[in-house]
Order: structure tokens, then C-alpha cells, then sequence
């Protein structure tokens, strides 16, 4: 099976040698005053680009791992404006405990260093007790074996079973490292379209924090007293009818207050925005505000029904900065068969 390796330059600009984590003093030899002299060493410098520890310690490992202008470097190295640093991020392993199976993969998009995929409802993003080969984990091992290439699976998006739409994965452990930290501080954009019960409110913020529900090892709810922050934007797109024969967006001034309608009556279409990344998220404060998701088995069960199998929510949206160029990267789904066949039975 093939070793991939992905080779990554970068050069050193003036503004990287001038940031504070980076300022060391050394003491004059008249007068004893500390003066600030600016130095920035390879390490320190791949570490502002977003290189993990366990990432500098392969490239520190790895022959020529590391180039300063070309030639080989040590990562305490100091560096000046226009250096050029290159490193070599060599896959010398791969997700052994993951088995390749022959599964339906949507690739929406890939290059070197990220992949995105287009994942359908039913399908796990990770194997777990019971569902073993029958995951988006499996269908990607697949692919890359298919291609006699080592792959390591770093799943950076995820999303639950039965929730469709887009999902990213890193293909090395470099863009792996870049993609996790901009995940943590909330630089990669998603956004939902979810089915919801009744005629939610235009448009809102619901701030809830989320806990794990005492007793279940699956279910979530809001708790004030122990929950972490959870917030999550919405606003309306349609509102639709059994009575009517088309979508009503134009009766939304005339529904505002009627916000307590029937869940059998009237379903709507919002676009979901996420602030925080809580698992069921979207499907805890729809449920905590009075308009739960259509089909979802946890906290709406009594609405599964053929028309609605799973809960209905779907990630449309994605939007990120490329680990590596920077380049900014917007990707959109098409709403899933089954969401829009439960719409078109409303406006039938």
C-alpha cells in the first residue's frame, strides 16, 4: 500500500516575527536595562501555523521533515523575514481497525489535503458496538484502499446517524491539525435546514445549555443548573399546510402568533445556524421551544411515521478557510428526497 506524503512551504513574513508569545529579552552589556530582541525559532513559527505537537514531533522525525531555503533544518532554528520553511508530512499509518467496505460515497470535493463528502441518512459517521461496516468511517477506508493509498480517517464535521449532508475530513495529519483548531474556535460554518412542528417564530436565538439526560446514554436535554452553553440560531424559510396546496411564505405576517398550531396542521422550514457544537443540538432546543423535528425517534417519537423515518435535518452548508492556502471554500447540499416528499404532501 502506497505512503503518501504531502509537502507544504510556507514564507515567513514580517508579521510573524511580531507576536507576543514570541518576545524574549536579553540584558545589554552597559546599563543592565532589558532590551526586547525578537526571536522566532522554526518550531515556534510551525506552531503559529497550527501544527500540533504530534505533527512537529513526526516532521522532527521524519528525514528531511523539516527545510529552512531549501536545506535540512532543526526546529530550533531561528528564522528571518523571507525564509522560506518547508515540511514533509509523511502517512506511514493507517486506521487498521477500521474494516473497508464497499459503501455509497457522494464526493463532493478533494484535493491533497481535504475531502468532503455528501453523507446519507442511516449511515454512522464512526463504527460502534453494532455498527461495525455500515459507516461513512467504512465507505472512506474503501475508497482510499481502492486506491492502494494508507489513510488515516480524521473526521473533523460530524453528524448523527440519520442526519444527511456535508461532512469534512482531513487527509493528513497536517491539514488534520489546522482543521481541529479552526473546529474549536468555531471557523468552520455550517448550516441546517431542519423540518420543524407547528409555525416556528420568524426568527430567533434559543440560549439553553444542554446535558446529558440522567439515566439515558443517548439522550440530551436542557438543563440550567449543569448543562454547558449551547446556542443556536434560526430563522424561518416557509410555513406549510395539510390544507394548503402550495407553501404559504406568504401567510407567515398573518401566522405569527398562531405559534401554538397543531404540529399535524402545519409544518415549517427554517435554516439553523450553530454557535456551539452540543451533541442533538438542533434537536434539543427544537423541542425545548414547543417545534421538535418530524420523525426523530428520541425526542419526537410519536411523529415517525413512513413520511418521516428519521428526524428531519439536513447540513446543507459548509463553509471553511483551506488549511493550507487559505483559500475560502463553500460547498451546499441539495435538500435530501425524503425532507422534500414530507413537504410536498403538506402543500398537497
Amino acid at each position: 500500500m502506497k505512503t503518501m506524503a504531502r509537502t507544504v512551504s510556507w514564507t515567513v513574513q514580517e508579521e510573524d516575527l511580531h507576536n507576543d508569545r514570541f518576545t524574549g529579552t536579553d540584558r545589554g552589556r552597559s546599563g543592565g536595562s532589558a532590551n526586547k530582541v525578537r526571536v522566532v525559532t522554526i518550531e515556534q513559527f510551525l506552531r503559529n501555523k497550527s501544527c500540533s505537537h504530534h505533527v512537529l514531533t513526526h516532521l522532527k522525525r521524519t528525514d528531511h521533515g523539516i527545510l529552512k531555503n531549501g536545506g535540512w533544518a532543526y526546529a530550533n532554528q531561528p528564522v528571518t523575514a523571507g525564509d522560506v520553511i518547508t515540511v514533509r508530512v509523511e502517512e506511514t499509518e493507517t486506521s487498521e481497525q477500521i474494516t473497508p467496505v464497499p459503501l455509497l460515497l457522494s464526493v463532493v470535493y478533494e484535493d491533497e489535503d481535504v475531502l468532503v463528502v455528501d453523507k446519507p441518512c442511516d449511515m454512522p459517521v464512526h463504527p460502534s458496538m453494532g455498527n461495525h461496516e455500515n459507516t461513512l468511517a467504512n465507505a472512506v477506508m474503501y475508497y482510499y484502499a481502492a486506491k492502494d493509498q494508507r489513510f488515516v480517517f480524521r473526521c473533523i464535521t460530524r453528524l448523527d446517524r440519520d442526519t444527511t449532508g456535508l461532512v469534512l475530513i482531513a487527509k493528513n495529519a497536517l491539514s488534520g491539525a489546522i482543521l481541529s483548531q479552526k473546529s474549536a474556535l468555531r471557523q468552520i460554518h455550517r448550516e441546517y435546514l431542519a423540518v420543524t412542528e407547528g409555525i416556528l417564530p420568524g426568527r430567533g436565538t434559543i440560549d439553553a445549555p444542554i446535558a446529558r439526560r440522567q439515566g439515558s446514554p443517548l439522550m440530551r436535554c436542557v438543563d440550567f443548573e449543569h448543562g454547558e452553553r449551547a446556542v443556536t440560531h434560526y430563522q424561518r424559510l416557509g410555513v406549510y399546510r395539510k390544507t394548503s396546496k402550495k407553501a404559504l411564505p406568504e401567510a407567515i405576517g398573518a401566522a405569527e402568533d398562531m405559534h401554538t398550531c397543531s404540529s399535524g396542521e402545519a409544518v415549517s422550514l427554517a435554516a439553523v445556524r450553530l454557535e456551539t457544537g452540543r451533541t442533538h443540538q438542533i434537536r434539543v432546543h427544537m423541542n425545548f421551544i414547543g417545534h421538535p423535528l418530524p420523525g426523530d425517534f428520541l425526542y419526537n417519537p410519536d411523529s415517525v411515521c413512513d413520511l418521516a423515518p428519521r428526524q428531519m435535518l439536513h447540513a446543507y452548508r459548509l463553509m471553511f478557510a483551506h488549511p493550507i492556502s487559505g483559500e475560502t471554500l463553500s460547498f451546499e447540499s441539495e435538500m435530501p428526497p425524503d425532507m422534500r416528499r414530507l413537504l410536498r404532501q403538506y402543500r398537497e
